[in-house]
């Protein structure tokens, strides 16, 4: 009976070891990612470049694989192919922020540019509003006093029936904008159209008593 015993038991300690020994030589299915090699992998798990090689039928002696690619590890220990896939995944969003620093660094001189066509801008928009009045002369800036000083006395309100402001313009000129403003440029325009000069404007005044 005792022999029976012994010869159970030791049985169920081959059995046992045996399991053991095909758990831990049984092969584990990794998912290679980003920065994996065929040779790192087979040093994360114990095992060979050639085991990964043939156990996959991987072409070009197994240089070539893929991000995502599932690989049978013939004899690899599953605790060490984890602890091998953290460090790969791991390494995937640092290589995701790096690859996408260039592209906010790009964005950046573009949005320097747009400040920067600012400037441009508004010197296009004063040099529209200086080309708008024509340029005026000493001479000229002198008859355009002297017709408002006889006009108006150089108000801007002054009004007399239909003709209005510091040069007397008519209403209809004036446009319903009695601002001081559009008085000087409507007048402006008035007597550089109609005597080409305020100079001209003058002399027309002088010579028949109104402009």
């Amino acid at each position: 009976m005792k022999i029976k015993q012994l010869m159970l038991s030791t049985v169920s300690a081959g059995a046992l070891l045996s399991i053991g020994t095909v758990v831990a030589n049984a092969d584990t299915t990794v998912t290679v990612k980003s920065g994996d090699t065929v040779s790192k992998l087979a040093s994360a798990n114990n095992t060979t470049v050639d085991a990964i090689v043939n156990a996959n039928h991987l072409q070009n002696g197994g240089n070539l694989i893929f991000v995502d690619q599932s690989l049978d590890i013939p004899g690899a220990n599953g605790t060490q192919s984890t602890q091998a896939a953290q460090p790969a995944q791991q390494a995937a969003p640092v290589q995701q922020t790096q690859q996408a620093a260039p592209v906010q660094q790009a964005a950046q001189p573009a949005q320097q540019q747009t400040v920067q066509a600012q400037p441009a801008q508004q010197a296009a928009t004063t040099q529209t509003t200086q080309a708008a009045a024509p340029a005026a002369s000493t001479g000229d800036s002198s008859a355009q006093a002297w017709i408002a000083a006889r006009e108006s006395g150089g108000s801007y309100t002054a009004q007399n029936g239909q003709y209005y402001g510091k040069y007397q313009l008519s209403l209809d000129k004036l446009g319903g904008d009695l601002s001081p403003q559009h008085q000087e440029a409507v007048a402006t325009q008035y007597a550089v159209s109609r005597y080409g000069s305020w100079a001209g404007a003058q002399a027309a005044w002088q010579s028949q008593g109104w402009w």
